[in-house]
């Protein structure tokens, strides 16, 4: 078979090795390039070739940088950047808040695609993904064209392109990705992980950031290689449990096993405002569309909830948060009701808002019962099920429910059309 060692895709040297995959573990990492800006190009492809900034609008100087084309990076720009900062670095770039919804659905069909090779998959985030393909040489054969084939596919179907790293474990499958982008596929075997990763800068390692980096090249340590030159025990004394994460990294070791798919234990939204809010009607009209939001997804799970919790962040960073435990419900307007009694009773300062979310938690799986009496309670359940549909179908934004709250105390009235 034909085995890779470190390289580009199209870089890659040849060895033949006799059932090397049988014998060894196969871990896959796909990561989708700049996938926030690709989905952005799909849905307006004038923006192909042009320095692309997704994240927020600079005018107001908030946010970060939450994806960048390889464009705005060419003058500094990159993720996590305030925005203010990528403006003043790349003032005739695009700046885009973000299609955040068409984000989720791009990253599902991917996964719908990945499902169809994959015995095993862990999606690390919206644009990344694990693969186990152990022991798979006699269906597969080639590791190599296998990740080709995938991306292949991915960017036929969707037409997002992907960069593959394959590798022993998570760790070096994730370096690997890294190495091989934009759209290239890197194939580490086993036992040369160090040969690879010696010559790479230490911030390569995942979790090496800005806050250590300065620790560790005062400790003359630059390079990947510079840590295999020592021992554990010195990096332990240095930076305890963190030093002995980095030594293990470093020389090629890490995780072999995937992480089960699991439900997730809360659903939350967040606004955070261009402009401090001070007008509290707008920001109750806030919280009921993210109530909106966070019933829909539950909803599509199946969910009832228990618990509501409120978040209030004030201009001054001061931060509040209040919940509830309640009978299970999905329905927005119980839901609603709850968060905006917390709002009323936790917001007692006459200072702007910055940020207000909901989060919900507690979760039981709804179970349909016949019921013999069509109250309004049963009436508002059909209808919130038949508008979740409609949005499944055509989007969030495709139907919208009640109006701006004008008498703080009426919300039936206001948001839900009833008394």
């Amino acid at each position: 078979m034909n085995v890779f060692i470190p390289g580009r895709a199209d870089e890659c040297i040849f060895f033949s090795l006799f059932n090397f995959d049988l014998i060894m573990r196969t871990i896959f990492h796909l990561d989708l390039d700049s996938f926030f800006v690709s989905v952005e190009r799909i849905l307006n492809p004038s923006l192909i070739g042009k320095p692309v900034i997704v994240g927020a609008d600079p005018q107001y100087g908030r946010g970060v940088v939450a994806a960048c084309s390889y464009e705005s990076r060419k003058f500094g720009v990159h993720s996590g950047m305030p925005i203010k900062q990528a403006y003043q670095l790349c003032p005739k770039g695009i700046y885009i808040n973000g299609s955040h919804g068409e984000y989720g659905k791009y990253s599902k069909s991917v996964k719908r695609i990945l499902e169809n090779y994959a015995p095993l998959i862990e999606q690390a985030s919206v644009d990344e993904f694990y693969m186990d393909f152990t022991g798979t040489k006699n269906i597969y054969g080639s590791m190599y064209m296998l990740a080709v084939k995938i991306q292949k596919e991915i960017e036929a179907k969707l037409l997002l392109p992907s960069s593959i790293g394959i590798g022993s474990n998570k760790t070096i499958a994730k370096i690997c990705s890294d190495y091989a982008k934009p759209k290239g596929v890197t194939y580490i075997i086993p036992g040369m992980e160090k040969e690879f990763l010696s010559p790479l800068p230490i911030e390569t390692i995942p979790g090496v950031g800005k806050k250590t980096l300065p620790d560790l090249h005062l400790k003359g340590i630059y390079k990947i290689g510079d840590i295999t030159k020592l021992s554990e025990d010195y990096l332990i004394a240095a930076f305890g449990k963190y030093g002995s994460s980095l030594w293990r990294k470093a020389n090629g070791e890490g995780s072999e096993y995937l992480n089960p798919p699991t439900e997730r234990k809360s659903v939350s939204k967040e606004r955070t405002y261009g402009k401090d809010e001070n007008n509290r009607a707008e920001a109750e009209h806030t919280l009921f569309k993210l109530t909106g939001q966070v019933c829909q997804l539950i909803r599509n799970k199946n969910w009832q909830t228990s618990t509501i919790s409120i978040k209030l962040r004030y201009s001054d960073f001061v931060t509040l948060t209040r919940a509830k435990t309640i009978k299970p419900t999905d329905d927005d307007k119980i839901i609603f009701e709850t968060a905006v009694k917390l709002l009323r009773k936790a917001d007692t300062r006459r200072v702007s808002i910055r940020l207000i979310g909901i989060h919900l938690t507690n979760f039981n799986e709804f179970t349909e019962q016949e019921e013999i009496f069509e109250n309004d309670e049963v009436k508002r359940k059909k209808m919130f099920r038949a508008v979740t549909k409609i949005r499944d179908k055509f989007g969030y934004s495709s139907i919208q429910l009640g109006g701006i709250l004008t008498n703080k105390r009426n919300v039936d009235a206001h948001y839900f059309g009833m008394r």
